[in-house]
């Protein structure tokens, strides 16, 4: 009976030592663990740090002040290392946020660049590339206000490339009226107008080349200049009567057109109207002589106009002698 008593008494004594034995290993694995991670954790390499970057800069926050966390970083498939340190990851930064590590350009700026014509509307210069469409003209004539609300003495530098109020295949993409909204435009300026002929000037384009201040207007040595007759617009399914109407506007605007190239190349009415009867194509040097353009651009003529003797040295050097009071 007394041995009946004593077995479970045993039993019970020997599975508390043994749970004592199992609770002091247990404390001392961790410590052991506890040790190996403080001495891993002070062998972990920092990286240089770039103070522009965030990521790097909490990661080494979050290394200095508990290791733990990134030496036991989250092992989950669907989260990239490290980023779950974050309370909003951000995994791809916006375009306008340019500055992210050493590898970018730290001069580069923070914000997007502005687009091209507003840069050379910074070094006064206003770039028709198109055809006379109502977009284009709003455009440049917004700029042309804009140049002289900022500076009324300092020039302006109008470079056209454009067909005037048709497409290369002549057909009419825009009114006669665009063309002469730039024109109107340019003469109520106090800015001289410096006109440069780059590509081809044609039609309403020719007409704002030779628009410009006079010895001012340009053209580049491969450029072409044309002036022609305006067009008529489609009719497409007008009756008759509005057919004869844009007709006698379009009458209206040509005569429009003689005068004003007849005023600013010198030439007479008459002469200007006879050329205009068919599409009268002008090479620099053509146009030059019509009264178009004042110079032709070409390179190297800034070095040959300085080695060019004066008057002077001329006389001297042909033995003309020049007497007092001539």
């Amino acid at each position: 009976m007394s041995c009946l008593l004593q077995a479970p008494v045993a039993h019970t004594i020997l599975s508390s030592a043994s749970s004592c034995r199992t609770v002091r290993r247990t404390k001392a694995l961790k410590l052991r663990c506890g040790a190996l991670g403080a001495k891993n954790a002070a062998k972990i390499p920092m990286p240089p740090i770039n103070p522009k970057d965030p990521f790097l800069s909490k990661l080494a926050s979050v290394a200095s002040s508990s290791p733990e966390a990134v030496l036991n970083s989250s092992a989950n498939p669907d989260t990239p290392p490290f980023l779950d340190l974050f309370e909003s990851p951000k995994l791809m930064a916006t375009p306008a946020q340019v500055e992210r590590s050493v590898s970018y350009n730290e001069h580069r700026p923070r914000s997007p660049p502005p687009d091209l014509p507003s840069l050379l509307l910074n070094g006064r210069i206003v770039y028709i590339g198109m055809p006379l469409v109502p977009a284009v003209t709003e455009l440049v004539v917004a700029e042309l206000m804009y140049l002289q609300w900022m500076d009324p003495k300092q020039p302006i530098y109008l470079y056209i490339n454009s067909t005037g109020t048709t497409r290369d295949d002549g057909e009419t993409v825009g009114m006669e009226t665009e063309g002469f909204a730039i024109y109107d435009a340019l003469m109520q300026l106090q800015n001289e107008i410096h006109t440069v002929a780059v590509g081809a000037a044609i039609g309403q384009a020719c007409l704002l080349l030779s628009a410009g201040t006079k010895g001012k207007r340009f053209m580049m040595p491969h450029a072409k200049a044309m002036i022609q007759q305006p067009r008529v617009p489609s009719s497409g399914l007008m009756p008759a009567s509005d057919v004869l109407i844009r007709a006698k506007e379009v009458v209206i605007n040509r005569d429009t057109l003689v005068e004003l190239l007849a005023k600013h190349t010198g030439n007479s009415i008459e002469a200007v109207a006879e050329v205009m009867r068919r599409p009268f194509y002008m090479d620099a040097n053509r146009a030059k002589e019509f009264g178009v353009i004042d110079k032709i651009l070409w390179r190297g003529q800034e070095k040959v106009m300085a080695e060019v003797a004066s008057p002077e040295e001329w006389d001297k050097n042909a033995g003309i002698k020049v007497m007092d009071g001539f």
